[in-house]
């Protein structure tokens, strides 16, 4: 296991170009991770994707969010998707990945020009929609993975690649397994949300 320090800015920038090289029209499902409670996590080898209950398992629905106006569940808001080349720089070892809260690590490139709010993605038998709640480092992300990775998910650059991540809902239900193509859905380019 890499040491456990937390990366430098100048660490977290070095690997900045690989982050940018991700595919772009078609990547990869690397990590499936389920959160039952708070600080809790469990690292799937298939999960179900659901209309209703986001990831199946996952306490999204029971947290609640500061977004809505009674607290409930943010409905755009089932799913956080990372980028495995940024948890990668991040994280250091594969195995504090799930530290970061996310439920589906992807190779693609996740910035905001690639994938626009209202595009598409399938992934395995299932296809969510990126939304246009931030997802922004929090004082846990802070403690996991110390300030400086907060100062750069946050930072204009980290902003446009959304190095955080994004949120995204379920709107067709599947089964999900690490190593399922993560691709750009047809529907958008038929209906002109993704140029040809």
């Amino acid at each position: 296991m890499r040491r456990m320090e937390h990366a430098t800015w100048d660490e977290l920038d070095a690997g900045l170009e690989d982050v940018r090289s991700a595919p772009a029209e078609e990547g990869t499902l690397e990590m499936i991770v389920r959160r039952p409670a708070v600080d809790e996590r469990e690292v799937l080898e298939a999960a179900k994707l659901d209309l209703e209950e986001g990831l199946v398992g996952d306490s999204w629905r029971r947290r609640g969010s500061s977004r809505t106006g009674d607290g409930s569940a943010h409905p755009d808001m089932q799913l956080n998707l990372m980028n495995a080349r940024a948890i990668a720089l991040l994280a250091g070892s594969r195995e504090r990945w799930p530290l970061a809260g996310d439920q589906l690590y992807v190779d693609l490139d996740l910035s905001a020009e690639n994938l626009p709010p209202g595009t598409r993605l399938t992934v395995g038998e299932a296809e969510v929609e990126i939304t246009a709640q931030p997802h922004t480092g929090c004082v846990k992300f802070k403690r996991r993975f110390g300030m400086e990775a907060v100062r750069w998910v946050n930072s204009p650059t980290g902003r446009a690649l959304n190095l955080r991540g994004v949120c995204a809902k379920v709107v067709r239900p599947g089964t999900v397994r690490p190593g399922d193509r993560v691709t750009k859905s047809e529907s958008d380019r038929d209906e002109g949300v993704i140029p040809p």
